[in-house]
């Protein structure tokens, strides 16, 4: 049995990662969110954690009059998000959280002896030698939940012991403005750049996607995660989203992975 931290729980990878859990039985002893209690209130009474936090301090009031009838510690604030990481009774903590924000709370964990599914990319963009030093120190796993960067961890699995990736081609959907003229781009709407042609994912990062800002944020990931020069990653335009990355070797071979646009995969 699995047990499984979960930190951005009301968010999109949130919600898909509880999916998963329920397709398999994984019990989750920990939720966090920022400030959505009336999802929180609805996930806590499915799963039971013993330990809750939420970011925003009177979203964490509220949610402790919501349930008071459920045996289960609230924490409140950044702090309170911190010792949610470190939580003792979990194997793995999944971080989802949006923004920045996901750093500490990230270093919190490591440093507890936890290992780490990653889906929050700002922990690398801001802070990825330390983070990358700690991981190391601690001797735990970090594991990319990106599913171009899942995608990449996937294909170095597959290769043969020693062999070291020559370039990293990491694909982009181009988002819903891909062809645009600059004339075109001028006029956009928000409720446009929200309308991704192929992936299901939060606000941020779908905005972030449709500018290609989010590219280049996967970049810096990358280079921190799989120890490569930001020279050796090619960013490939794959309108159809079903290779989500490849990594090539010093011979020429290339090792792809490919499937379904759903984000319960790379989860």
């Amino acid at each position: 049995m699995k047990r499984i931290t979960l930190l951005g729980s009301t968010g999109s990878i949130g919600t898909q990662t509880l999916s998963v859990a329920r397709m398999h039985g994984f019990a989750v002893p920990v939720l966090a969110a920022g400030r959505n209690t009336a999802r929180l209130e609805e996930q806590m009474r499915e799963f039971k954690p013993a330990l809750v936090a939420v970011a925003d301090e009177a979203a964490a009031r509220d949610l402790k009059t919501r349930t008071a009838d459920l045996d289960c510690r609230i924490l409140s604030g950044p702090q309170g998000i911190c010792e949610a990481a470190a939580y003792a009774q979990s194997d793995i903590v999944l971080n989802a959280v949006v923004g920045v924000a996901g750093l500490e709370p990230t270093l919190a964990a490591v440093k507890a002896g936890k290992d780490i599914a990653l889906a929050n990319k700002e922990t690398l963009v801001a802070g990825g030698e330390l983070v990358m030093d700690t991981v190391r120190l601690a001797g735990v796993k970090l594991l990319p939940v990106d599913s171009e960067h899942s995608a990449i961890f996937q294909c170095l699995q597959a290769a043969a012991p020693g062999m070291k990736p020559e370039k990293i081609l990491l694909t982009a959907s181009g988002g819903p403005f891909f062809g645009y003229t600059k004339e075109q781009l001028a006029n956009v709407t928000p409720a446009q750049a929200l309308r991704h042609p192929t992936w299901n994912m939060g606000a941020k990062i779908t905005i972030d996607s449709a500018s290609m800002m989010n590219k280049g944020l996967e970049v810096i990931e990358a280079v921190h995660l799989f120890g490569v020069d930001a020279g050796q990653i090619e960013v490939v335009v794959h309108r159809e989203s079903l290779l989500h990355s490849a990594v090539e070797f010093c011979d020429g071979s290339i090792i792809a992975q490919l499937g379904s646009p759903d984000m319960r995969v790379p989860i």
